[in-house]
């Protein structure tokens, strides 16, 4: 049995007290996944950003709203796992300063919002994995699988599930699941509860888990 780290649900990134920059991620699949290993006897450590679900019973959760926060919650629980699911779809930007009072609007001015880079998470936690394995997500509008299997490589990562835009909210979509040792895995069209077995079982089950 392993006790596997996962993240799931989008970030929300401040920007002034009533305001925030997020994404349209749901938090289905990351739940999805934690579940898929729950049901294999696995511990899992679930790292969670804002989402309207339900946890899985068993897990240990984590909730947590910025990229930062998210960073801070999974490094802390990195060091006693054996694998990390990277599910979050976490903001790659968040403002470069937050607004201690409401934005007003100014008829007629637009506002110019400065941006500044969020910690990569997965790339982070990729480079002390040692033994470990490390399972990212990329969702991509255009050269999908080149783009993935470059995220893949770049980080370090033993796995990479592709979908696209579509998958964002959606109760079921499809996943590429591509091994770092080159094996290539179609899953779906089907309900992320089904998909997140077939990732669960072509990346563990590879480890003989």
């Amino acid at each position: 049995m392993a006790r596997v780290l996962v993240t799931a649900g989008p970030t929300l990134e401040p920007l002034d007290p009533v305001r925030f920059l997020s994404n349209r991620s749901s938090g289905r699949m990351g739940y999805a996944v934690a579940r898929a290993l729950l049901a294999r006897g696995h511990e899992v450590v679930l790292v969670s950003g804002p989402v309207s679900l339900r946890p899985p019973a068993g897990v240990e959760l984590h909730s947590v709203e910025s990229a930062r926060q998210m960073l801070a919650a999974c490094r802390a629980a990195w060091q006693d796992c054996d694998a990390l699911y990277a599910v979050a779809a976490v903001a790659d930007y968040r403002p470069k300063r937050v607004a201690r009072n409401k934005l007003k609007r100014h008829e007629g001015e637009g506002q110019f919002i400065e941006l500044t880079p969020n910690p990569d998470i997965v790339r982070t936690l990729a480079r002390t994995k040692g033994t470990r394995m490390v399972v990212g997500f990329a969702l991509e509008s255009q050269r999908g699988e080149a783009e993935a299997r470059r995220k893949m490589m770049a980080k370090k990562l033993d796995f990479v599930a592709l979908n696209g835009p579509e998958a964002q909210g959606a109760q079921a979509s499809s996943l590429t699941v591509l091994g770092r040792d080159g094996s290539r895995s179609e899953l779906g069209p089907a309900q992320k509860s089904a998909l997140a077995r077939g990732l669960v079982r072509v990346t563990l089950g590879s480890r003989g888990s």
